[in-house]
């Protein structure tokens, strides 16, 4: 057991697969009590059973929800000491495509989401005298991704909002920071493997090995390395880490595009 997670209690969005789940898996394994929110309810009522954990279904752009949420951690498990800002949408489409309904929903979510998370959470996570949030961007917070004008610019602002809890709440004892994961296997990776795979008549692992070939290690994290990141941006074991973007890609935001074509 990690003693750093030993008695702390965790608020995680988009908690019902994928990383959220990971996390929620692996806080549980060493010592944490959790809260897992999202959209559908069973998924996270699995999680939260499999965990010894509690759930609450709802969307993050309801405050009255995440005010929920933040109640259930304070009465059934004494405390708040760690938000894991997780739940997020993505829709692929340029400037000149994108549907303004799809646009409006990735910043509702993957921003104003995240910010509303923080407001709800902050008030008892003061008052546990310090506390830690970590808030899941991507890679496509850094860099461009085509078609990708919506997401980009959601999960980009996510490094923006960081900074500014961070310097607002840090006197308070809240540190607050950013996670940019790149390729790792979740239902969202699958069935974007899957479109790829189907559009170039490629099996799913050619498309994997597409995507992850100039990577320099060559392949998708497993979601518990992920969730490890996150376990050490939460844990006291960064606890003079407050502001920051941790990447965790394989090393893609090294690689010199440039120079590809000599591979």
């Amino acid at each position: 057991m990690c003693e750093t997670m030993s008695g702390k209690v965790a608020l995680i969005t988009g908690g019902g697969s994928g990383l959220g789940a990971a996390v929620a898996r692996r806080f549980s394994a060493n010592g944490a009590s959790v809260v897992v929110t999202g959209r559908r309810e069973e998924p996270i009522k699995k999680v939260a059973d499999e965990t010894g954990g509690r759930f609450a279904a709802g969307d993050v752009t309801d405050s009255d929800h995440l005010a929920r949420a933040v109640e259930i951690a304070v009465t059934e498990f004494g405390g708040l000491d760690i938000v894991v800002a997780n739940a997020g949408v993505i829709s692929m489409a340029d400037a000149v495509s994108v549907d303004d309904a799809d646009w409006q929903q990735m910043i509702d979510i993957n921003l104003t989401g995240v910010m509303k998370t923080a407001k709800a959470a902050l008030p008892a996570l003061i008052n546990r005298g310090k506390g830690a949030i970590v808030n899941v961007s991507s890679v496509a917070g850094l860099m461009g991704v085509g078609e990708g004008v919506g997401y980009c610019s959601s999960k980009s602002a996510l490094l923006g909002l960081t900074r500014s809890l961070a310097l607002d709440y840090g006197p308070q004892g809240v540190r607050v920071n950013t996670l940019c994961p790149g390729w790792f296997r979740s239902e969202m990776s699958e069935m974007e493997m899957e479109e790829l795979a189907k559009e170039k008549n490629i099996t799913v692992e050619q498309a994997v090995q597409r995507v992850t070939q100039y990577l320099p290690l060559q392949r998708m994290a497993d979601p518990d390395e992920i969730a490890a990141c996150v376990e050490f941006l939460a844990s006291d074991n960064a606890s003079f880490v407050t502001g920051t973007t941790l990447v965790a890609d394989g090393g893609g935001a090294i690689v010199d595009v440039g120079m590809l074509g000599f591979l």
